[in-house]
């Protein structure tokens, strides 16, 4: 008998990792289960996927199914560079700052990291570090890395993912996008995946599931094959090579061979948006002192400033993470399975911590 260990009336607002998986990918896993299929890749599954992803960002693409996001981005960054090769990413970049060093340690990849108030690149700023080729002693910037959406919740336009693309292409570097909440991108540009992608010159893209409703799936697309080389054995050198791959792409299939990917983060962005819509009107009102936010609501993710102990005294109720302690910085992220009840809960619950201020 399986024992369920959690409470399941218990909420939170801490990560879209949070969240269980999608019923709709649940019964994909289990739809792939029967009978015996060809392992490492060379199943039926991982070559509909191919078609799904085709179909998303046109033909010529190849996708590669790992387990999570810091192996699609290590991997992928690997496949764009030689050992000499450097990354510019902003200073917030997850591959700088949540991925324990693996670029460094596991890709042997020197970042250079720029400061981004508001987690977006932009050629001035890649300027920063844009230097050096030919210096032996420099390593060399030859991939720029962005991140879609941004680590502050904020959207690249496909306008400015284009003059990042230009840029470094002008430079004879590549450009690599995380697009671990690349749905979410997509819902609020209201655009199709390819748009913003493919269509404005991102060479290799880290294609995002588990913060949407999978079960550790996430995949490396290569857009353009000249900008990615050897991801067929640094797959397998990175320890994200699937035997049971089937497993993998059927959750992907899932999510992006129809419309799941798109409602699940649409779904999550308007809970966002109904978050900070209730807490601007609260602040317009007059009834949430000392309550600010510091980026704009753009995804699924809201930061807010909170006065001196309310975060800890909520978090007695929600779960949720500091973004900036020292200033009283806090993230607060929906999911698919956030519901509007979840977000009114927590305004409340918001409230009653400011008036005790």
């Amino acid at each position: 008998m399986t024992e369920q260990l959690h409470d399941r009336s218990v909420r939170g607002f801490a990560s879209d990792n949070y969240s269980g998986v999608h019923p709709e990918v649940l019964a994909a896993i289990a739809a792939a289960n029967d009978g015996h299929q060809v392992a490492y890749g060379d199943d039926v599954y991982t070559e509909r996927l191919q078609q799904v992803f085709a179909g998303h960002f046109g033909e010529g693409v190849e996708a590669f199914p790992v387990f999570n996001g810091t192996g699609a981005n290590v991997t992928a960054l690997q496949s764009m560079l030689p050992r000499w090769g450097a990354v510019i990413s902003a200073s917030t970049a997850h591959i700088n700052v949540d991925e324990g060093g693996a670029p460094e340690r596991v890709g042997g990849i020197k970042l250079l990291t720029v400061p981004a108030t508001d987690g977006k690149l932009t050629p001035e700023l890649i300027d920063r570090e844009a230097w050096g080729w030919g210096d032996e002693h420099r390593a060399q910037p030859l991939v720029v890395s962005i991140t879609q959406t941004t680590e502050l919740g904020t959207a690249y336009t496909a306008d400015e993912v284009r003059a990042i693309a230009d840029h470094a292409h002008e430079r004879g570097m590549t450009l690599h996008m995380d697009g671990a909440r690349l749905s979410n991108a997509a819902a609020s540009l209201d655009l199709p995946l390819r748009a913003f992608t493919r269509d404005v010159g991102v060479d290799v893209l880290s294609v995002g599931g588990t913060k949407n409703g999978a079960l550790g799936a996430e995949a490396i697309v290569v857009l353009n094959s000249e900008a990615s080389v050897g991801l067929k054995y640094l797959r397998k050198l990175n320890m994200q090579l699937a035997s049971k791959m089937r497993f993998t792409s059927a959750q992907l299939i899932a999510l992006y061979g129809g419309e799941l990917w798109i409602d699940s983060a649409r779904h999550a962005n308007a809970m966002a948006r109904r978050l900070r819509d209730a807490l601007d009107a609260g602040i317009a009102a007059g009834e949430l002192p000392g309550l600010g936010f510091t980026q704009q609501t753009q995804s699924n993710g809201v930061f807010a400033t909170l006065p001196a102990g309310v975060a800890d005294r909520l978090r007695e109720r929600f779960r949720f993470y500091d973004w900036d302690a020292a200033r009283g910085e806090v993230r607060w992220m929906c999911s698919f399975d956030t519901s509007e009840a979840d977000i009114d809960a927590f305004v409340v619950g918001i409230r009653e911590e400011l008036a005790r201020v």
